[in-house]
């Protein structure tokens, strides 16, 4: 939690406008409308905001808008392109095909998106590999089973949750993604919402964003009728829809979770009739995070999903 509160605050702030940027990808999302999200001046919400993200609002907003669209070309293949870029902000089919073109080199039409994620893949694992006894991940081969997870659709209700986000989880050199963990028990501790349940998600996919670009928020479901509670500082609040989610039930180490997540989008997926829905995978804890240690994770993987 940084100590300074003018920067506590520009945190604080600076969440609201990410929050309402990734939730209306599809909208006008323009500096004024943004800053006054965050209740800034659009030239000082300029500054803020590049200072604490390392781009400029245009930058982000076209890079997210992009990372979605290839989210969606990867696991949602029924979809057309123009389909895709309207539905992630683009004015057009051939805006879309300029800015990406732009960005990753080719047109959309003629994009490798499986080479582009294998070589993603493997920047991911040596990355969590180089962590001190950090995990050697392999994928899991698509079609096999060998944990014999199974799935369990869940219709799960509006939530409001209280979260703390962690910008550059994957960094080797922090513990970044644990302190906050920590900190947030304690936030909800001293209210009596440490026995609720507790999340962690990222909006990003490793496989297709920059490690140093993904996002990570710890988070603990807060029921409104009891306790009514307001951003601050680096504690956001956000509202997650009802949600139909594909659960596995896991309970092991990083290596059988991240099996899980190789065979719910790679095997169960394409075979299931549904598409990822607009929300981020989840990890939902039994009990707090990292109760069980940092060996041992006693979890469900949960992802959103829609019908095809």
């Amino acid at each position: 939690m940084p100590a300074d509160p003018t920067q506590a605050d520009y945190i604080e702030r600076t969440n609201a406008a990410i929050d309402f940027i990734v939730g209306n990808l599809d909208g006008e999302l323009n500096l004024e409308k943004v800053a006054q999200v965050a209740c800034f001046s659009p030239f000082h919400f300029h500054r803020v905001f590049r200072s604490l993200l390392g781009e400029t609002l245009n930058q982000f907003v076209k890079r997210q808008r992009l990372e979605r669209a290839l989210y969606l070309m990867s696991h949602a293949p029924g979809r057309s392109l123009t389909e895709i870029s309207l539905e992630c902000g683009f004015s057009s089919s051939s805006d879309f095909s300029r800015s990406f073109k732009s960005r990753y080199g080719t047109a959309p039409s003629a994009f490798d998106v499986d080479h582009f994620r294998a070589s993603k893949r493997k920047e991911f694992e040596a990355a969590m590999a180089s962590y001190e006894n950090g995990p050697h991940l392999t994928r899991l081969p698509v079609g096999e089973n060998p944990d014999g997870f199974e799935v369990t659709m869940r219709d799960l209700p509006a939530r409001t949750v209280a979260y703390i986000r962690v910008l550059d989880p994957y960094n080797s050199n922090s513990s970044a993604v644990m302190d906050a963990c920590k900190r947030l028990v304690d936030w909800a501790e001293q209210r009596g919402l440490a026995d609720g349940a507790w999340l962690g998600y990222m909006w990003e996919d490793p496989e297709i964003v920059a490690l140093e670009d993904c996002r990570y928020d710890v988070a603990v479901v807060v029921d409104d009728s009891r306790f009514d509670f307001h951003p601050e500082g680096e504690i956001g609040r956000f509202e997650f829809p009802s949600m139909l989610v594909a659960d596995v039930a896991i309970r092991g180490d990083i290596q059988l979770e991240q099996r899980a997540i190789d065979w719910l989008f790679g095997t169960w997926l394409p075979r299931s009739g549904f598409v990822p829905d607009d929300q981020p995978a989840f990890e939902a804890w039994n009990g707090r995070p990292f109760e069980h240690g940092y060996e041992h994770f006693e979890i469900s993987c949960q992802l959103p999903v829609k019908r095809a």
